[in-house]
């Protein structure tokens, strides 16, 4: 018996087969070869046609049957996992009536920031958890106020996730969990904020309607079917942010627990039993997949937008060298870069700082000391602070986190990198054998109600277990700390 699973990335579209009799994972593919391209109409403005993520999930699926050839009559389910906080406006005929506006545009910043000031921090912390900030519904508030035009042929507004989930089913839905990512949830509530919509003038109509994250969704329209060579009717059974995707994927489930990963964003997710919050709302709290009535499972995620996306620039900034040569190549530099510091911020509004917009900056660079290794070194360096620095954020809210569980996937291939995020933060990671196309696919067998929870992670191994060093430890501390001082810096100067 298969299942299917989606990753709707910004970078590319991520398919996996599974045996769920089995647990292994028959079949994986991606598409397309190249990273899609994001619009930027303005700086600080980032686009993708929603289209064309369908055209790849049709892509990747081709690609999956030629890997693995499968009778279409025996996939019982489909899962999807997706880049958060985008916004898809379709109209009546289920239209797309603009690009999406996706997870690192920041123009919706002062108009969350506005929201916070109207609707008041106790209202927001304590019912939405997070400043509406920069989420799903200040975005449509922009739309509202900037392309009216625009807003007024709204039939119903998604995230990436639901866009892909119509085009399969034919039908607008989400989940509480992804009206959460959004900031449209009241939590002490458990309802949609009727406070927001109201702030906002935001319908309550456009919003599809909800759906559970495990559990039928919809089925497959014969359009759809025809377009992946599956059987008219394969149910849609599962669906998830990339992040909750991410934990569930890799069994994060229980308070204490937490997952990360470094594509083209770089996550820590910690799951918590309590409605907690960050007061400057610089980690957020979101649902996690495993919630329900009684058994409160929350998301507490800290996000640096520039971390896959600093190396891929590296690397097309230096030409024709492959991902292992440059993490070969930056191993080759001591720890801490000899003094080279790079602050990774060029990838929109970050969350971690105040959703300041403050550009990537290399800081210490020498001439006549530094190589390009120390350069490669210092990129990977960045990215670790900066997680180290929002996994700070997290333990000033009370969350206890010393082993972290990834994908060996990304940023996670180099042991550079492994290391020495284990040595700046003093966790213990560990790497596993899935991605979010596998964990979309275990979770679509337990919607599907073929696996339970207890038993959707047969066949997934820990590849590697990476403590941290006590002298390595030392040595990174003292990197880290000329970091934050040189961040302490820019963030002053950008303040004057």
């Amino acid at each position: 018996m298969y299942f299917i699973g989606y990753d709707i990335g910004s970078s590319s579209i991520k398919a996996a087969l599974l045996d769920a009799d089995t647990g292994r994972c028959l079949a994986t593919a991606a598409s397309p070869s190249r990273e899609m391209p994001i619009r930027v109409p303005q700086p600080d403005w980032a686009e993708q046609d929603p289209e064309s993520w369908w055209q790849e999930v049709v892509n990747a699926t081709a690609l999956l049957r030629r890997q693995h050839p499968f009778d279409p009559s025996a996939v019982k389910g489909i899962g999807i996992a997706y880049q958060m906080h985008g916004l898809v406006c379709v109209d009546k005929n289920n239209q797309v009536l603009r690009p999406a506006i996706i997870w690192c545009d920041s123009r919706a910043v002062a108009t969350g920031r506005q929201a916070f000031t109207a609707l008041g921090e106790p209202y927001c912390l304590t019912h939405l958890l997070n400043s509406p900030g920069n989420f799903t519904a200040s975005k449509l508030r922009w739309i509202h106020e900037n392309e009216p035009q625009i807003y007024e042929r709204i039939h119903k507004v998604m995230l990436p996730g639901d866009f892909i989930a119509l085009k399969l089913t034919g039908e607008a839905t989400t989940t509480i969990s992804g009206l959460s990512e959004g900031t449209f949830w009241d939590f002490p509530a458990n309802t949609v904020s009727t406070a927001l919509l109201d702030y906002y003038q935001i319908d309550p109509q456009l919003l599809s309607s909800i759906v559970p994250t495990f559990g039928l969704q919809g089925q497959l329209t014969a359009a759809a079917a025809a377009a992946l060579q599956l059987a008219p009717g394969t149910p849609v059974t599962y669906r998830a942010g990339d992040q909750p995707n991410n934990a569930f994927s890799l069994n994060v489930l229980e308070p204490g627990e937490a997952a990360t990963t470094a594509g083209t964003s770089g996550v820590v997710y910690a799951v918590h039993d309590q409605h907690t919050f960050d007061r400057e709302s610089r980690v957020n709290t979101f649902v996690h997949v495993n919630n329900d009535a009684g058994h409160t499972r929350d998301g507490v995620l800290m996000c640096l937008n520039g971390t896959g996306i600093a190396h891929s620039w590296l690397r097309n900034l230096i030409g024709d060298i492959s991902y292992t040569d440059m993490n070969r190549e930056a191993a080759q530099a001591p720890a801490g870069a000899d003094g080279l510091l790079v602050f990774p911020f060029g990838n929109g509004a970050e969350r971690i700082l105040g959703n300041k917009s403050t550009g990537a900056t290399v800081s210490g660079l020498d001439f006549n000391r530094h190589q390009r290794a120390h350069m490669l070194r210092a990129v990977q360096e960045g990215i670790v602070f900066g997680l180290r620095y929002g996994m700070n954020i997290m333990t000033d809210m009370g969350l206890d986190i010393h082993r972290v569980r990834a994908g060996q996937a990304n940023m996670f291939l180099s042991p550079l990198f492994r290391e020495a995020l284990a040595n700046t933060a003093n966790v213990v990671i560990e790497l596993y054998n899935t991605d979010g196309a596998q964990g979309a696919a275990r979770g679509a067998a337990v919607g599907a109600g073929y696996l339970e929870l207890k038993t959707a992670f047969r066949g997934m191994e820990c590849l590697a277990v990476i403590e941290p060093d006590t002298q390595q430890c030392e040595r990174y501390a003292e990197a880290y700390g000329r970091w934050l001082t040189g961040l302490r810096s820019l963030l002053a100067n950008g303040d004057q």
